[in-house]
């Protein structure tokens, strides 16, 4: 090949090497705005869409730009987007776990690439807390015993077998864990609350209905139901009323998150107390991730502010219940 084919080749690949380099820059904040990459767990709650929509309009209005993955409530799908972001070389990375084990691999790559990590809403079990700058999210704990705690009170000085089902989370996900835990912890001083059946029912609604079918069916009595979210207790509910019981009065209801629907059935007497877990998240994630990516100090847990709603409550609250 003459010299000087060779030479105008190699700088056509120079040229070419030049503008991939460019490209990559550029989808990593070349017009000046931070870049956050931000996977989801999916949509299968109402809590969930809320989350999301206060992720996306907060990143509006702080003028970050956002890189938005739905991991349809697949591990495998986080990490594969938690890659992508790697790749397309973002300023932060946020997530809200799948579950919460497997993540050292692919977190181990993201600081290797010196991308910091935010956990959003969910907690992971990994013992290298070196793989994730901040985590902000609720106290799943809290919110099992204020769950427990309710119900203690409820039935105090009162006689007699209380018994409990529960409807769980995903199962090995932080709030499905925790909450049980919050939850067992409360009530665990008092023999007459019985936990007789305990099932995931995935935290949706159809899966709520289900496995409280398949509980009315296989427990002659119940006394309440403890559900891990509110989607799972408005399908619950469905499966009550279709047997001729009526929920909030026969069967007492308990459940988490504060989404308007489970606020409408809690004004309706069909639930008892709601636990609220704020999936308004958005503004202090933007907030932490400029933070993070200056390299400023956040602190390693940020909380949400949340609190414990009955029926009295909720017919007030519910015109200004934003999600």
């Amino acid at each position: 090949m003459p010299k000087k084919v060779v030479s105008a080749v190699a700088a056509g690949l120079l040229a070419a090497s030049f503008l991939t380099a460019c490209s990559a820059d550029s989808t990593g904040g070349g017009d000046g705005r931070l870049v956050l990459g931000f996977a989801q767990v999916g949509a299968e709650s109402g809590w969930r869409t809320a989350n999301t929509k206060s992720v996306r309009e907060s990143a509006e209005e702080a003028k970050v730009t956002l890189k938005f993955s739905d991991a349809q409530q697949k591990q495998e799908n986080q990490i594969k987007a938690i890659r992508s972001f790697i790749q397309q070389r973002v300023d932060v990375i946020a997530f809200s776990p799948v579950v919460e084990s497997g993540w050292d691999t692919v977190l181990k790559e993201a600081k290797n690439a010196k991308i910091p990590v935010v956990l959003t809403d969910r907690a992971i079990d990994s013992k290298d807390t070196s793989l994730y700058t901040t985590f902000l999210g609720s106290d799943f704990v809290e919110e099992g015993r204020k769950a427990g705690d309710w119900l203690t009170k409820e039935y105090e000085g009162k006689d007699g077998t209380v018994n409990v089902v529960e409807l769980q989370g995903t199962t090995g996900s932080a709030p499905a864990n925790d909450r049980r835990a919050g939850f067992a912890q409360a009530v665990k001083g008092d023999p007459k609350f019985k936990i007789v059946a305990s099932q995931t029912g995935d935290f949706t609604r159809a899966k709520g209905k289900e496995v409280m079918q398949a509980f009315l069916k296989s427990q002659p009595d119940i006394d309440v139901l403890y559900a891990h979210n509110d989607d799972m207790a408005l399908g619950a509910i469905q499966a009550i009323e279709e047997a001729g019981k009526k929920p909030g009065t026969d069967i007492k209801i308990i459940s988490v998150d504060g989404i308007k629907d489970a606020f409408q059935a809690m004004a309706d007497g069909k639930i008892n107390v709601v636990v609220e877990c704020n999936p308004l998240l958005g503004d202090q994630l933007m907030d932490l991730a400029k933070k993070v990516s200056k390299g400023e100090s956040v602190p390693a847990r940020v909380k949400v502010d949340e609190g414990v709603f009955t029926q009295e409550q909720a017919a007030a609250a519910l015109p200004d219940r934003k999600y």
